[in-house]
This record gives C-alpha cells, sequence and structure tokens, in this order.
C-alpha cells in the first residue's frame, strides 16, 4: 500500500517551509520514525520522519523546493521491497568444501640444510628491466569526494567577495529585527549587580543541588527568577501592544535566547513562574540540546512574554538587545567580571555583572524600567528575599 508523505502542519505565523537535502532515495528502504528530510521554516528546521516502514519509491519534492502545509512531498510503499542498487550489503557466496590432506607427523623427516652450501642469490642492477605500464590499460581508482569549495567572485575592483543566500531562518531573524526597530520605541537603561550573593549561594549548595535534582546549578536560573519576581511588581513590562490597546498577561512564558549554528532561537519556558530553579536549568539544558541538533519546535519558539538574552556566555561586557516583538521589553545579561567597587567608603574588587533593559517606551514609562532593573538587581544581591517573599 502507498501512503503520502506530507508538510506537517506549520503554525499560523509560518506559511511556507523550504526543503533541505533528503536523507534518502528513491527505492532505498525507510524504517518507521526515520528522518527522511529537514525542512526549514522562518523560525526554526524541523525533522520530517517516516509515519510507517517501507520504500521511498517517488519523490515529489526536490531539494530546496518551497512547500506549504500538508503539501505531498513523497510516497512510500509499505509492501514494496528495496530496488537491488539500494541494497549496499553484498553476501558472498559459500566457498566449496575442501577436505584437508591428512598427514603423519610421526613419519615426516625434516629436509636437512647445509648453510656453508647455501649461495646468494646475486641480481645484476643493469640487467633487471623495469616493469612497463600501459596507462590506457590501468583503471582509475574512485577517488575521495573532496568538500566543495566556496565560490567566490571578483569585484569591478577585482577583489576577492563571496555572495551567499540567507537562509530562510535568517531572512527572518533580519525581518523581525527590522520589524521591532521600526514599530517600537525602543530604548536601553543600564545597571550593575554584584553576583557575590549568588555566586556564594551556588558554590555552597551546587553539589548537593546536583545529587537531588541531577542537573548542575548554574546562574540563568537565578536571572529568570528574579526577572519574574520583577514583573510581578511591574506588570506592564510583562505586557505587549496590540493596535491602539495594551495586553497584560496574566502569566510568566519567558524566553531564553540559545544560539545555534543556525542562528538564535528563543524557546519559550512556560509559566515560568511556577517552576522551581530545578525546573528552569532542566528547561534551559533541554533546549539547548535540542538547539545544537535542530530539534527545536514551532511549537517551542511561539509565544513568550518576556525574553532574556545572555551574550555573557560569549564575553560580552555590554549591549543593547532588541526586543522580540510582540514583547514590550527584553533583558540582557553580561559577563560577571571582577571589578573595582566602593562599598562602605571602601574600594573592594567584587563580581560585577552589567544588565541592560531594552523597553518599548510606548507603553512603558522610563520610572518603571528603572525601578524594574533595579528590582532585579535587588533579588540577585539579596537572593534570600526571593526565597522568603519579601
Amino acid at each position: 500500500m502507498q501512503i503520502e508523505v506530507k508538510v506537517p502542519q506549520l503554525s499560523e505565523s509560518v506559511s511556507e517551509a523550504t526543503l533541505l537535502t533528503w536523507r534518502k532515495k528513491e527505492g532505498e528502504p525507510v524504517a518507521e520514525g526515520e528522518n527522511l528530510i529537514d525542512l526549514e521554516t522562518d523560525k526554526v528546521v524541523l525533522e520530517l520522519p517516516a509515519i510507517k516502514a517501507g520504500v521511498l519509491v517517488k519523490i515529489l519534492k526536490q531539494d530546496g523546493a518551497q512547500v506549504t502545509s500538508n503539501e505531498i512531498i513523497a510516497m512510500i510503499d509499505t509492501e514494496a521491497k528495496a530496488s537491488a542498487s539500494s541494497i549496499k550489503a553484498v553476501v558472498p557466496p559459500a566457498p566449496a568444501k575442501v577436505e584437508p590432506t591428512k598427514i603423519d607427523p610421526a613419519k615426516v623427516e625434516p629436509t636437512k640444510i647445509d648453510p656453508a652450501k647455501v649461495e646468494p642469490t646475486k641480481i645484476d642492477p643493469e640487467k633487471v628491466e623495469p616493469t612497463k605500464i600501459d596507462p590506457a590499460k590501468v583503471e582509475p581508482t574512485t577517488p575521495i569526494k573532496a568538500i566543495e569549495p566556496v565560490v567566490a567572485t571578483q569585484s569591478a575592483e577585482g577583489r576577492v567577495e563571496q555572495r551567499v543566500p540567507m537562509t530562510r531562518i535568517r531572512q527572518r531573524i533580519a525581518e523581525r529585527l527590522l520589524q521591532s526597530q521600526q514599530n517600537a520605541a525602543i530604548l536601553t537603561t543600564f545597571n550593575e549587580v554584584n553576583m557575590q550573593a549568588v555566586i556564594e549561594l551556588r558554590s555552597r549548595y551546587k553539589d548537593a543541588f546536583e545529587k537531588k535534582h541531577g542537573i548542575k546549578l548554574g546562574f540563568m536560573s537565578f536571572f529568570v527568577k528574579a526577572a519574574i519576581g520583577a514583573l510581578q511588581k511591574f506588570p506592564v513590562v510583562n505586557a505587549s501592544v496590540d493596535g491602539t490597546d495594551i495586553i497584560y498577561h496574566g502569566y510568566y512564558d519567558i524566553g531564553v535566547a540559545i544560539g545555534s549554528e543556525r542562528g538564535l532561537v528563543v524557546p519559550i519556558i512556560r509559566d515560568a513562574d511556577k517552576l522551581s530553579l530545578a525546573d528552569i536549568e532542566k528547561k534551559i539544558a533541554e533546549f539547548s540540546v535540542q538547539a545544537k541538533e535542530g530539534k527545536i519546535t514551532l511549537a517551542d519558539l511561539t509565544g513568550g512574554t518576556f525574553s532574556i538574552s545572555n551574550g555573557g556566555v560569549f564575553g560580552s561586557m555590554l549591549s543593547t538587545p532588541i526586543i522580540n516583538p510582540p514583547q514590550s521589553a527584553i533583558l540582557g545579561i553580561h559577563a560577571t567580571k571582577d571589578r573595582p567597587i566602593a562599598e562602605n567608603g571602601q574600594v573592594v574588587i567584587r563580581p560585577m555583572n552589567y544588565l541592560a533593559l531594552s523597553y518599548d517606551h510606548r507603553i512603558v514609562d522610563g520610572r518603571d524600567a528603572v525601578l524594574f532593573l533595579s528590582a532585579i538587581k535587588e533579588y540577585l544581591e539579596f537572593p534570600g528575599r526571593a526565597l522568603l517573599d519579601l
């Protein structure tokens, strides 16, 4: 029986996808659940697994084709057998049975050789003729497939340039960032936070934490918890603009920016206010693995009321993050470095982190933005208050 291979249902915000490279050829067998091809949307790369085992008998859409939801791109025959050309394993014929010669070791006399009478073989180099090879009769060996070089062109001035088409994800990232800059009144405010208390708390309990929860205690979960505490105090930062209306969200879906080879993705931690530090760390670790393997789903990227971008993992000291529309704000955190600061009239060295809050000034006033960032600072410098709900 032949079954159709269809493009999965894409989200409402994704109208089409691009087929990347088929993992199977026509006539090859496929196992149930085996990935047939990757589909690149403007948000994520999806795998398309086979829903039944069989043989891929027909490919209707080739690499690079633009496809839409539920479009048929191939056919699988669940009863067909793989073509001979697709079967790589060849079983050699069984060798003929040969009866071994029976020898009685007791009756075998060893050969006697007198070393003094053995003359070495003498070779005259001038009389040795080289082996003659007819190039026309030599069959070339199969060359190793080389990596295709990057195609380079020359500009009018004779300088080398490369022209590479943007992937759909990169196009979408560019589009959304430009949209954010054009459609929002973005302003950024900054503050610094002393991470000493969080570092000491983490150092004290990280071993016990990992032993109990099976996950390492990082710093991002502290930032997520601090952001939630501040959002609860300043709901407008958790809101979004819809035309001339402001939508106040009664839930806290926090997007955490994760870099991947295909571009930046921002998966959403749903109802983050209801999660423990361990739950948040597990979700972040899960998203990181999925991003590296290209298995982030559209559902993981849809929605979100507030985002956090951590440029510190790449060594960034300070930046002005761009809002992820339709959200009204984004928190940028950076590398924690030992810096001299004034404390009780003394110059001391403390692990400092610079925080940046970019916000939509259309609905968030400067006062609320500054106080919001100060609330995050307070939660991080006095983490005990959050635990005591103070």
